[in-house]
Formats: C-alpha cells, sequence, structure tokens
C-alpha cells in the first residue's frame, strides 16, 4: 500500500467469547500499516482483551510489540483450553465442523446451566481467563500505554455501563467485562458486582468522542447485525436472542449520535468533536456462518482461521476504504434515524 500521512484512529471492538479471534485477525492488519496511528481503544468482552493485550504490547515494541502479545495471548488461550473437557466430537472434528452441539459434555453443561447457577456449579469462582491475564499482561504497563483504553462492564444492580480506564486496569476487570451470568460468577470490584459489558456497551462510542483527539472511529463487529434465515431450533433462537441483545446498546449509541451530529453547534468545543467525527466499520461475513457454541472452541487451529478471516476483512476494509480514513464517514449512521 502507498505511502501517506499518518492519521490517529481510534478503535471500536465488539465481544464474543472465541469469535474474539477474529477481531485479532484485524488488529493484527491494521498494525501492519505504520500511517496508522492508534489513539484510542474501547473493547468489551473478548474485545476487551484485545485492547489490553494491544496496549501492553504496544508500550513494549511499538506495533511489532502489539502484535506479539496479541499472538501470544489467544496461544495461552488455546493452551488452557486444550485441558477443557468441552471438546468437539471425533466427527466434528474429521468433517472440519466448527461447532460443540454434538459434544456430551457442552451439551451437558448448557442443560444444567438453565438449571442451576455458577454459584452452584463453580462455588470457588474459578476462571481459566484470570491466570492467563495475570501472567501475560503487565497491568501497571497497561497505565502507561499511550493508548487510551476504555473497557465496559455492567453493573448488576444498577443495569449501568462502568467504562474502565487504563490506570483502573486489573485482570478482575477484564474478567468482569467478559462475566456471562450463567456461566460465571459476578465479579466484585470496589465492592460491586459486574457483568459482561455487552449488556451495556458493547463496546462503548461515546469515550473515544470526548476523550480520544481522533476523528476516526473504526468498529470491529463480531455480533451479527442482520441475518436471513429465520431461527427455528432452540439454540438458534436462544442465540439470536443474544446478538439482538448485545447489538441494541450499540446501535442505540450509534443512533444517539447520529442524531447529535444533526444538531451539534460545530462553534461549541463540544459540538465540534461530535460534528467532526467520522465512523467506520469493517466488514464480518463469517460469524454468520458460525454457531453460538464456537464461542466456546479454544483450538488454535480455529483461532488460526478467524484470525486469517480478520486479516482478509481488514484487507478489504483498507482496499475500498484507505482515502476515505481522515476524510469522510463509510458507515451511513442516518440510516439508524429513518422510522424514529
Amino acid at each position: 500500500m502507498r505511502d501517506r500521512e499518518p492519521i490517529l484512529i481510534d478503535l471500536a471492538l465488539q465481544g464474543g467469547g472465541a469469535h474474539g479471534a477474529f477481531t485479532w485477525g484485524v488488529l493484527d492488519r491494521l498494525l501492519e500499516e505504520p500511517w496508522l496511528r492508534i489513539d484510542g481503544i474501547s473493547g468489551t468482552s473478548a474485545g476487551a482483551m484485545n485492547a489490553a493485550a494491544l496496549a501492553y504490547g504496544y508500550l513494549n515494541g511499538g506495533n511489532d510489540g502489539a502484535r506479539a502479545a496479541l499472538e501470544t495471548f489467544w496461544r495461552r488461550v488455546s493452551q488452557a483450553g486444550q485441558l477443557s473437557p468441552i471438546r468437539r466430537g471425533p466427527l466434528d472434528v474429521f468433517l472440519g465442523r466448527w461447532t460443540l452441539d454434538n459434544s456430551p459434555v457442552y451439551v451437558a453443561m448448557d442443560m444444567m446451566s438453565r438449571l442451576f447457577s455458577p454459584y452452584d456449579l463453580n462455588p470457588a469462582g474459578w476462571n481459566p481467563l484470570r491466570d492467563i491475564l495475570t501472567e501475560g499482561v503487565d497491568f501497571a504497563r497497561v497505565a502507561q500505554s499511550p493508548i487510551k483504553l476504555f473497557i465496559t462492564a455492567t453493573n448488576v444492580a444498577t443495569g449501568r455501563a462502568r467504562v474502565f480506564r487504563n490506570g483502573d486496569l486489573t485482570p478482575e476487570v477484564l474478567i468482569a467485562s467478559a462475566c456471562l451470568p450463567t456461566m460465571f460468577q459476578a465479579i466484585e470490584i470496589d465492592g460491586e458486582a459486574y457483568w459482561d459489558g455487552g449488556y451495556s456497551g458493547n463496546p462503548t462510542i461515546t469515550p473515544l468522542v470526548r476523550e480520544c483527539a481522533s476523528q476516526d472511529t473504526i468498529i470491529v463487529p463480531i455480533n451479527p447485525v442482520e441475518r436471513n434465515d429465520k431461527p427455528r431450533a432452540a439454540s438458534e433462537i436462544l442465540n439470536r436472542l443474544n446478538e439482538v441483545a448485545f447489538n441494541a446498546v450499540l446501535l442505540k449509541e450509534l443512533r444517539m449520535i447520529a442524531l447529535l451530529r444533526r444538531v451539534a453547534n460545530p462553534k461549541d468545543q463540544e459540538g465540534e468533536k461530535w460534528a467532526k467525527m467520522r465512523v467506520h466499520s469493517v466488514t464480518n461475513e463469517i460469524m454468520t456462518e458460525l454457531d453460538a457454541s464456537s464461542k466456546l472452541i479454544a483450538e488454535w487451529d480455529f483461532f488460526c482461521l478467524l484470525r486469517d478471516k480478520g486479516r482478509r476483512s481488514a484487507q478489504a476494509f483498507l482496499d475500498r476504504h484507505t482515502d476515505d480514513l481522515g476524510r469522510r464517514s463509510t458507515l451511513d449512521l442516518d440510516v439508524l434515524l429513518e422510522g424514529v
């Protein structure tokens, strides 16, 4: 790609369990471009993990260090997954199908999660991510990173989002951002209980506008906004309900941003930020091909498949929109105001 003047961008990273490896691939490709300078990252769940690994690696070795840290994180997750009883069935492995729907352990645990809470099934509050994050990320260093981080978790008591910044980050904060309430106990931080940030901000966009100098926000989606096929199986219906719920908060915030851009006073400092904001999104088509159970597949080959898909999607985005970055939005937010 031809050389061009450096441009500040910020990133909005959705969550989605193992599907976050797609985001790893997108970031890996974007980090190869020296003219793209990351100002801030808002992340939820797996997006929060990617954000923290990137910021930590960047501080140690620039873009190459960030790429290495992301790979190390996902490799550690795959190594931890080797000890998990939740694995694909032999036939699915033979046929190359990325699903756990035929795994007896997964089916049993899925049924048990509907009858028993994680306080019954996991009274010690064990979470495999705790050791991975504690050993793999120096959070004191993350606090010093020039890349601003905004990590969202949901306050269980109030239902509102709490956005944690660089100096607030700990392994518990990231685990809270990824805490699915049917699988893990709520994470206590400062005396408050937190669940997955996807319920209240997936991810939260506003801090990127208010606290970052960049005027270009690139959204990396994980949960499909639209599906052509009508869900019929119980698992498909539940998965679609979760997708709608996790996308609703982001779409509502984007709708608010579209409205603010229309009414903002460009002569006012705050209004100028909203008026000049440019929004982009990386196309993600593979998620409509994967079922919900694959979010728990922690195999290295699956991560690499998603990473490569992410890299190709990022390349397609750059091919189409390199000249747009720094100049114009490529995501039409005004469509969200139709019918409102």
